[in-house]
């Protein structure tokens, strides 16, 4: 049983067959996965879910995949949710909560993409796959190729974390690194793709990496007992776990599954990548690129994300906002967290911890108020970032 009906474009509004190779709409816009949430809440109970595995597969009647043989799994999804109460207590925060995608196959969150972009491009009978990384996702498309077997060719910046390209080497991926930005490794794949019969899996460039990474709002939802947070704070990057959230809520009220509470959304950029923030402060629809982008968060080293609209549209619709925070508070911060909480941020994720401070001195959120920061990695692959300091 499976509810994916369509394929939208949520710029233009055309509509795809499902079942097709597709990468971004003809309007240049990234397409969503649609389902038939009439079916789902007739059909789909959300106690249907009682003893099945702590995976993310758990949600599978709302993930793209139509046969489940196709479906390359290595376990994940399902991370702790942790009360974080000594941070917390040091950010006059009283109900304050880590979910730890660390704990993720590859160590991160984008293992919950890409596992669903290589089930998808197995049932597609795709062979070759392309995808440029500032870092986690490259370990994750090659390690899920590797089980998958299919091929896997990765560009990456020269100065990725050197645990990134390591990991995405040992699992056989054709790796090339690139003296530029992610941006220029998105270039290459872009302009070679035809000529190597590649697959593009860059960011919301197809429609199923977002499928993945929208069960991390099922699974709050269901460790919070089906009531969602009052405040989420995101890495932003690519920003596609905050578009899956926003769209998981979407369809879990459809469903029944939650009332229309929402959490408001908070991106986190960098001081030295922030287009979303700049363009939330300014009022804009979209983002123009940041020139010159440096960070020592891999991971926030975006200086244009293709679902810029949809990010900045989240933040509006949830009364929400968005900050870049400086490298060296984000540092830090991965230390305080270590000291007091005994879990090891990565740079992305520490990032959260001083807009916290921010948000919580301007009262913006209230001290009682139930707060999920997402730590979207292990800080165990930046080890020279905090050499550096």
């Amino acid at each position: 049983m499976n509810f994916l009906s369509r394929i939208v474009c949520p710029s233009c509004a055309a509509v795809f067959e499902k079942g097709r190779v597709l990468g971004l709409c003809t309007c240049g816009s990234p397409l969503l996965a649609e389902y038939d949430l009439d079916a789902a809440r007739n059909r789909f109970p959300r106690d249907s879910l009682s003893g099945r595995p702590p995976t993310m597969w758990r949600y599978r009647e709302m993930l793209p995949v139509q046969r489940p043989e196709n479906v390359v799994s290595l376990g994940e999804g399902f991370t702790p949710l942790i009360q974080a109460r000594r941070l917390g207590a040091a950010l006059g925060l009283k109900n304050l909560y880590i979910k730890d995608e660390s704990g993720n196959p590859t160590g991160s969150f984008k293992a919950r993409g890409l596992c669903a972009a290589v089930s998808m491009a197995c049932e597609l009978g795709l062979r070759k796959l392309a995808i440029p990384s500032a870092g986690n996702a490259a370990g994750a498309m090659a390690a899920y190729s590797a089980h998958a077997g299919l091929e896997c060719h990765i560009f990456m910046p020269a100065d990725t974390p050197r645990a990134n390209v390591q990991e995405a080497k040992i699992f056989g991926a054709r790796v090339n690194l690139i003296h530029g930005l992610i941006t220029d490794c998105g270039k290459i794949v872009t302009e070679r793709k035809e000529e190597e019969g590649w697959f593009d899996v860059s960011t919301l460039k197809e429609p199923y990496r977002i499928e993945g990474k929208k069960t991390m709002g099922y699974e709050l939802a269901e460790q919070f007992g089906w009531e969602l947070p009052d405040v989420i704070l995101y890495p932003t990057g690519g920003g596609t776990g905050l578009i899956g959230m926003w769209k998981a809520f979407r369809e879990m009220e459809a469903m029944g599954w939650i009332d229309g509470k929402r959490p408001r959304m908070v991106t986190v950029q960098a001081a030295g990548c922030a287009p979303i923030v700049r363009a939330f402060q300014n009022n804009r629809s979209q983002a123009e690129p940041w020139q010159e982008a440096r960070t020592v968060a891999s991971g926030l080293r975006v200086p244009r994300a293709i679902g810029d609209f949809l990010i900045l549209r989240a933040l509006r619709e949830s009364k929400g906002t968005a900050l870049a925070v400086d490298d060296v508070d984000l540092v830090e911060a991965i230390k305080t967290c270590g000291k007091l909480e005994g879990v090891f941020l990565c740079p992305e994720g520490a990032a959260c911890v001083p807009a916290l401070k921010e948000l919580a001195q301007q009262k913006w959120i209230a001290a009682d108020e139930r707060v999920v920061m997402f730590n979207t990695g292990s800080g165990l692959k930046y080890l020279e970032v905090l050499e550096r300091q």
